[in-house]
């Protein structure tokens, strides 16, 4: 029996060689649990909100998903392999 790899917790791929630890709730605001994520998808979450806004939806994944850029991009990544890369545009 084959365990199935470690996977992000925005985009739910598998993880590659490199994997950032994201506070769901940020550590300015007394935050303490983090979750692994891709550092692709560590630069969207924190380029669509603020810390206070991350502090308010805390724990809950699909909370994020309200936010269309960011749902857009999940969308759009969820095909890429575990160790993809590019620029994080923030929104205008």
């Amino acid at each position: 029996m084959s365990e199935q790899p470690p996977s992000c917790w925005l985009c739910l791929r598998p993880l590659g060689r490199k994997v950032q630890q994201h506070h769901t709730v940020p550590k300015a605001k007394k935050g303490r649990e983090t979750v692994p994520v891709h550092p692709i998808c560590h630069r969207a979450i924190h380029a669509n909100f603020t810390n206070a806004k991350l502090s308010r939806i805390g724990n809950e994944r699909e909370g994020l998903f309200a936010n269309e850029a960011l749902a857009s991009f999940v969308r759009w990544v969820s095909d890429k392999p575990p160790d993809f890369h590019a620029p994080t545009r923030r929104p205008r």
